[in-house]
């Protein structure tokens, strides 16, 4: 069980390893406009560059993962990851800068990707879990790496951040990684004449898994990217009032994460994640009605606070699906719920033109419900089984199922 926490421990420093990477990543995306001389639109195609490349590479990494086993993989992607900003930083021409982009995203996806998935098996050594927290070490990363690494361009320039971020984010993964533990690697199957091998499962139940991490993570990209403007659109807040929609929405989610362990090990992930959706989708919908721009930045923090462990559930429901290795599993989800991310930001600028802020908050709230009235799907989730000693699976005293099937 000792070498278990440690484990535990190591895997929350790759996710805020990983949220540290991509944290210092913010404030170096407006100095790429002045460097390689392009306009916002550019920029914007740039983006979606990274986006495109991190949703290819999770295609793939189910496959690495059931071949060589997480923790291998994990390895491999976190010290890629190190190095890639200044790939992206140093490239001196924007042919050069389109394929690192597209790197930057395939290696941030990979390991995402890996971590999560090794935090699975982390979940059934412990016999408890550990999702929420270990994405709330993603979003402390995140904010570190945003706030330092702003400070650190603003006094000694772009090159000497991405450097240190290098540095700092492969000290970070080598000092972790004799700690972490996960699966074996999976034997190779002697090779089958005719034999076609699927690159996606065909899973129906896992694809839906996938559509509910869309829905969950569509009213978070429209909190990050369209919030401020809605509060000065609809509401005419000033520039501070309207960035404390998302910073508080942000912050709800960072509190929510931390404690959400312990919310999903007592009442387990479905009433879990009931309770959230339908918390979220109250929020979203608020914010949607709310008169004045103190109640919608209220309605942000609350819908933050539902949203918080609404992926990391899903993605735990992933990991344990049956009959499916872990990896492909949450390559699958986590593939469809970025997808999303992707496309989310652009439709709904384009939404919001056509019918408003106002109907547009008020219909992902009702996404949001559909995650909380297929909450039942995510039974998987609490199905873990601690793997420390050999044995027959483990009973979960409230359901007298096996802790390996649903």
């Amino acid at each position: 069980m000792a070498e278990a926490k440690r484990a535990r421990w190591a895997v929350a420093m790759m996710f805020a390893a990983a949220g540290f990477v991509m944290g210092a990543w913010a404030p170096q995306i407006p100095l790429l406009l002045p460097r390689h001389q392009i306009t916002e639109f550019t920029l914007g195609l740039l983006i979606l560059v990274l986006g495109v490349g991190a949703v290819a590479a999770m295609l793939f990494t189910g496959r690495l993962i059931g071949r060589f086993g997480s923790v291998a993989v994990l390895r491999g992607f976190a010290l890629s990851s190190a190095a890639a900003l200044p790939v992206v930083v140093f490239s001196p021409s924007l042919p050069i800068l389109v394929p690192a982009m597209a790197l930057l995203g395939a290696l941030i996806g990979s390991m995402d990707v890996a971590m999560n998935a090794n935090a699975v098996e982390v979940e059934r050594r412990l016999g408890r879990a550990i999702m929420s927290s270990s994405h709330g070490f993603w979003s402390l990363g995140g904010f570190v790496g945003g706030f330092a690494g702003a400070w650190v361009i603003s006094r000694w320039g772009a090159e000497v951040q991405a450097g240190l971020v290098a540095l700092l984010t492969a000290a970070m993964a080598l000092a972790v990684m004799p700690f972490l533990r996960g699966e074996a690697p999976a034997p190779v199957a002697p090779a089958v004449p005719g034999e076609k091998t699927v690159l996606l499962p065909r899973a129906a139940g896992l694809w839906l898994l996938g559509a509910l991490a869309l829905f969950s993570m569509v009213p978070e990209g429209a909190v990050l990217d369209w919030a401020a403007i809605y509060l000065q659109k609809d509401m005419g807040s000033d520039v501070f009032r309207s960035g404390l929609g998302f910073a508080f929405f942000a912050g709800a989610m960072a509190i929510m994460r931390f404690a959400g362990d312990g919310v999903r090990n007592r009442f387990g992930a479905v009433l879990t994640l009931q309770v959230s959706g339908l918390l979220a989708a109250a929020g979203m919908m608020l914010a949607a009605l709310a008169p004045t721009d103190t109640l919608a930045i209220a309605a942000f923090f609350i819908t933050g606070l539902g949203v918080a462990n609404m992926v990391p559930i899903l993605f735990s429901a992933a990991g344990n699906y049956p009959g499916i290795p872990s990896g492909t599993a949450i390559s699958t989800v986590t593939m469809v719920g970025y997808a999303g991310i992707l496309v989310a930001p652009a439709s709904i600028g384009f939404v919001a033109e056509a019918i408003g802020f106002r109907v547009t908050y008020a219909v992902l709230s009702v996404l949001l419900i559909v995650v909380a009235v297929l909450a039942g799907r995510t039974s998987g989730a609490d199905e873990v089984q601690a793997v420390l000693e050999p044995g027959p699976p483990a009973r979960r005293p409230d359901t007298g199922t096996s802790a390996m099937g649903a």
